[in-house]
């Protein structure tokens, strides 16, 4: 328990954090991973070059000390992040290290406003959230370990089938090297993948979610080739089927509730993929659901999946499905095999969707989400009936 003279500093705090925050984390960063390179292996380096990683941890950074006297409203981000850590392998024995260099960096840019008082309080309010931090995660280890066909840390998967989706994403089919059992999943949940590409000094790890329905002896990830992904970029180029792939036990918070309530799924590009395991879970597990799946893509050369969504609705008389292609190709104009030009709007969405009585479900590039969730919120959508993913700092969506 923290006292109430360290709460009352850390509220002081919260405008300074607020204006200096990015400032305080990218000066964390720099600082830590210089003295400690091997943290490198764990860390996303696009996010850091980009500066993603620095805006996530300021505003959790900020969130924690605006809610430093009530931290169980931080819960669930915690549970987020927390899950993002084990399925990378962050383990107790990093926090300290966090810290040192947190309180370093909080010091180093506020210079002579970060009294002793100040530092002292951090020092004790960061032990009291990385505790948080360490209980919730240890939790999720033995979970992750102790289910039916769960394993700890990272398992070797064969690439049994790499299949082209589109002209940009291809889907990858696992199978355990080992041939044992594999843990089932929520639909909705990610994968991790940890490669090293030859001549590269740092492992490097990514989230991708799972696009097939779980209960298989196999997982499916379905991967967007960026151009500057390390990572994504390898898995297109130079992994092949019988190549063996380091995964870490399935993750996420992001995850469909099965209710009795319409299901509306929209994604975006590549963030179609946990829809598509949503979409052929609920046909599987709740045949009479209502479901309103909507995707929006450039043209049909990059919409992966789409005979996959097409059979499996025409197989469902309560399942919809609707496309939006911002730059129709010409085959597709020819083809007409869209529903809608340009980009997915508002009166649109409503008009397809029915109802704001509904499940949403959302996931793609964060301007789509953001549109998508300035939508919803203004159609009356409540709070807890809107659920999305993407994998960057969540307050960027409002």
């Amino acid at each position: 328990m923290l006292s109430q003279e360290t709460i009352k500093i850390i509220k002081s705090t919260v405008p300074v954090l607020e204006k200096h925050g990015k400032a305080i984390t990218t000066h964390f960063y720099s600082q830590m991973l210089s003295k400690h390179p091997e943290l490198l292996n764990i860390f996303n380096h696009a996010n850091q070059r980009e500066g993603r990683q620095q805006t996530a941890l300021a505003n959790t950074v900020y969130a924690a000390a605006a809610n430093i006297d009530n931290l169980g409203a931080i819960i669930p981000v915690v549970k987020q992040i927390g899950q993002k850590h084990r399925a990378l392998g962050v383990l107790p024995e990093h926090y300290p290290i966090v810290g040192e260099n947190l309180l370093a960096a909080i010091k180093a840019v506020l210079g002579d406003a970060a009294t002793d008082e100040i530092i002292h309080a951090w020092a004790e309010a960061y032990g009291v959230i990385a505790d948080a931090f360490i209980g919730i995660e240890a939790e999720m280890y033995k979970e992750a370990k102790e289910q039916p066909g769960g394993w700890a840390g990272f398992r070797n998967f064969i690439v049994e089938r790499k299949v082209k989706e589109s002209d940009v994403i291809t889907s990858f089919y696992l199978k355990p090297e080992d041939g044992l059992d594999i843990a089932s999943y929520q639909a909705g949940q990610y994968l991790t993948v940890r490669v090293q590409p030859d001549g590269d000094p740092y492992t490097h790890i990514r989230h991708y979610s799972l696009s097939a329905a779980p209960e298989k002896d196999y997982y499916r990830i379905s991967v967007k080739r960026e151009e500057q992904g390390a990572v994504s970029s390898y898995l297109h180029l130079d992994v092949q089927e019988g190549d063996v792939l380091e995964v870490s036990a399935p993750a996420g918070e992001f995850m469909l509730e099965q209710n009795e309530l319409p299901a509306v799924l929209i994604s975006g590009g590549v963030g179609l993929t946990p829809m598509v395991s949503m979409l052929h879970t609920i046909i599987q597990k709740q045949p009479n659901r209502e479901v309103t799946f909507i995707h929006g893509a450039l043209n049909g050369n990059v919409h992966a999946l789409r005979d996959e969504v097409t059979e499996a609705a025409s197989k469902s008389k309560h399942v919809k499905s609707y496309v939006a292609y911002s730059n129709p190709s010409e085959q597709d104009r020819k083809s007409q095999n869209y529903d809608k030009e340009g980009f997915i709007d508002s009166e649109w969405l409503k008009s397809i969707a029915g109802t704001s009585q509904a499940d949403f479900y959302f996931c793609g590039p964060v301007p789509f989400m953001k549109m998508i969730y300035a939508a919803l919120k203004e159609w009356g959508v409540p709070s807890e009936q809107m659920h999305f993913e993407f994998f960057g700092p969540a307050d960027e969506i409002e």
